[in-house]
């Protein structure tokens, strides 16, 4: 992930956490959590040149990275507590 887009992660998901703070994703659909985040996505689109849509994938992408990523450093980390345990993983991860 490029610093520029790191930047734009980071700032869309700044403004998610006030916006959606109060918001269980898993009880709101998707289509309202993104209509609440419009504006910054706007905001973006009109400073880069960009249509809505592309921020809105370029986001969405972005994001996906950064979940990937997120769950292989917790994969890794798991691996190291289980080297401990003599064969037997008394953690799992899926």
């Amino acid at each position: 992930m490029t610093d520029e887009n790191k930047a734009l992660l980071e700032r869309i998901n700044a403004y998610a956490e006030n916006v959606l703070g109060d918001i269980d994703p898993q009880k709101v659909q998707v289509s309202v959590q993104l209509e609440k985040l419009r504006p910054v996505m706007e905001e973006i689109a009109k400073e880069k040149g960009m249509s809505l849509e592309e921020v809105f994938i370029l986001y969405m992408d972005l994001q996906s990275e950064a979940s990937v990523s997120t769950n292989k450093k917790l994969e890794e980390s798991l691996q190291d507590l289980n080297e401990g345990f003599d064969g037997a993983s008394p953690l799992l991860f899926r």
